[in-house]
């Protein structure tokens, strides 16, 4: 009786323009507030009104202005709002009108920041909306152990994602899996054929998963190619309480394997204000992962026309001129 044949062996990403780039934006724009866990009384035409009038042209010169050189931006999270269309996530919810908007906001994006050099990223809860009872019964289908059929629907939602875009895309973090079995087992669907479905279109596209809040950060696969490092407010200006980075010493630029990139918040909370430090402290910080070869992503919000917050930008144009300066130090 013959064995099946072995997977072939898995390659990370090439991460070096990641590395390259030291920092970048990251934000939350959302039908309703991040991590919000209350439906929303939101019509699709209000929804699709909102994302059609968002100014690509307009943030894309802003991010230039102030040398952002990757943006991430969220997809949708729990609402079941998302700012591109999708028929794969349509056939299955089977709702009309769909929540998914008419407009595809990440194809608009691209071809505003690309001319720029900026390179733009995604990111996407591995689960279903959360808020969205119609969307989370009809994708979480028949429950197991391993939560097969939803895992399965949301590789075929991102495979079309992945392969509509293609280069145009340069990543995802996905959020939700926070090391749970189903995505650890060896057979698909798992993490492995997660990150495949994501890199359909892309197989040059670096993928993280994230793992929660946890402090030192880590990998927690071999199948992404940075680390989520999600640590929130974890960054804090008293004594003694940053996180604790002493193991990056036998690192350098990778953790078990993955490309260290810290994210965390220049506001109160994901997408919302008063800016949390002044300058110095963000682009200090920023500086101390860089010299451990790492990547910092840090969120700000938005307006509801796409612009950046005019509290914030004065402070994105402080460390996007910082990290610009010592990168042309470093080249002298």
């Amino acid at each position: 009786m013959s064995s099946s044949p072995s997977p072939t062996p898995w390659k990370r990403a090439d991460t070096t323009w990641f590395r390259d780039c030291r920092w970048g934006l990251f934000v939350h724009y959302l039908a309703d507030s991040a991590s919000n866990l209350q439906p929303i009384a939101l019509s699709t035409d209000d929804w699709n009104r909102r994302i059609d009038a968002f100014d690509v042209d307009g943030l894309a010169q802003q991010l230039s202005d102030a040398r952002v050189p990757y943006f991430v931006i969220t997809l949708g999270q729990n609402s079941g709002f998302y700012l591109s269309p999708n028929a794969t996530y349509d056939a299955i919810v089977g709702r009309q009108p769909s929540r998914c908007s008419q407009r595809d906001l990440i194809a608009d994006l691209s071809r505003a920041l690309a001319p720029r050099g900026i390179r733009l990223l995604a990111y996407l809860p591995g689960t279903a909306p959360r808020t969205d009872e119609l969307a989370k019964t009809k994708l979480e289908g028949t429950p197991d152990a391993r939560s097969t059929e939803l895992l399965r629907n949301w590789e075929a939602v991102v495979r079309e994602w992945s392969l509509r875009w293609g280069s145009r895309l340069s990543g995802w973090w996905i959020d939700g899996p926070y090391d749970q079995a189903p995505y650890q087992h060896p057979d698909a669907p798992n993490y492995r054929s997660f990150a495949e479905a994501l890199k359909a279109g892309n197989p040059d596209a670096i993928v993280t998963f994230n793992n929660g809040l946890r402090t030192p950060i880590y990998s927690s696969t071999e199948f992404e190619d940075y680390t989520a490092g999600e640590i929130e407010r974890d960054l804090s200006v008293a004594p003694g309480c940053l996180p604790d980075y002493s193991r990056l010493r036998n690192y350098e630029r990778y953790l078990d394997g993955a490309q260290l990139h810290a994210l965390t918040i220049m506001g109160e909370w994901w997408g919302t204000g008063p800016v949390r430090f002044p300058d110095e402290l963000t682009i200090g910080y920023t500086k101390f992962i860089n010299s451990k070869g790492g990547v910092v992503s840090w969120d700000a919000p938005l307006t509801v026309r796409g612009h950046l917050d005019p509290a914030f930008q004065p402070h994105i144009a402080a460390l996007g001129r910082a990290i610009a300066q010592d990168k042309a130090n470093a080249n002298a």
